[in-house]
């Protein structure tokens, strides 16, 4: 069985969106650990009520970066994680972290990356910078996590339409339908060991 820790800053639709798919298809995956830089995200009581374990970790509660940087690793090792998945989580990973997971961490991100990618672009920021370009499609991208943001190897996307009549609201939920369908699908994929990392580019196993 594959332990697999989430972080997560607010709803963390998609963390639940994994954990309900891996339960229903009975993969051999399981959540083991969520952890938030927020003390009560919403997400936390879903995690209660699944029995996975909640953990608050900021790294201003520490005395210092590498402090904070030590009890990460620490709580990853002692609840023997061996995938990450990053669901809405706002911070940017510790490169000690990113490194010890290296091709075994990933993110999704609601554009076609590397379109609509950075600091700064998420949530409600990309949907608007999609409507205000004029782009005719979108969509989301479930990518590996490097040391910057959006930047790592793509392993799945799935595009939407974009219309003028659009919504910056309008495309977000269209996006969100995608999300919700994308990101357990790569996380399936994880757990059955069907991801292979060459460079930037990403090889799914039949």
């Amino acid at each position: 069985m594959v332990k697999l820790a989430a972080f997560a800053s607010g709803q963390g639709s998609n963390f639940k969106a994994i954990h309900r798919h891996l339960k229903k298809l009975s993969l051999p995956g399981r959540y083991v650990l969520l952890i938030s830089d927020r003390p009560n995200p919403p997400v936390a009581d879903f995690a209660n009520a699944e029995g996975i374990p909640f953990l608050h970790l900021n790294a201003k509660g520490f005395s210092s970066r590498d402090d904070y940087v030590k009890r990460l690793l620490t709580e990853l090792k002692a609840h023997k994680v061996e995938w990450i998945t990053l669901a809405g989580y706002l911070k940017l990973i510790p490169s000690e972290v990113v490194r010890a997971y290296n091709g075994r961490m990933m993110n999704i991100h609601p554009a076609l990356l590397p379109s609509f990618g950075g600091k700064g672009m998420y949530g409600m920021n990309v949907h608007n910078a999609v409507v205000d370009s004029g782009v005719k499609v979108s969509g989301a991208s479930v990518h590996m996590v490097d040391e910057e943001y959006d930047t790592g190897p793509v392993i799945i996307q799935e595009t939407v339409p974009v219309t003028y009549e659009d919504t910056p609201e309008e495309v977000a939920a269209r996006v969100l339908e995608v999300e919700h369908k994308i990101y357990p699908q790569a996380v399936e994929l994880a757990v059955k060991d069907k991801i292979r990392l060459h460079g930037r580019r990403v090889e799914i196993l039949p």
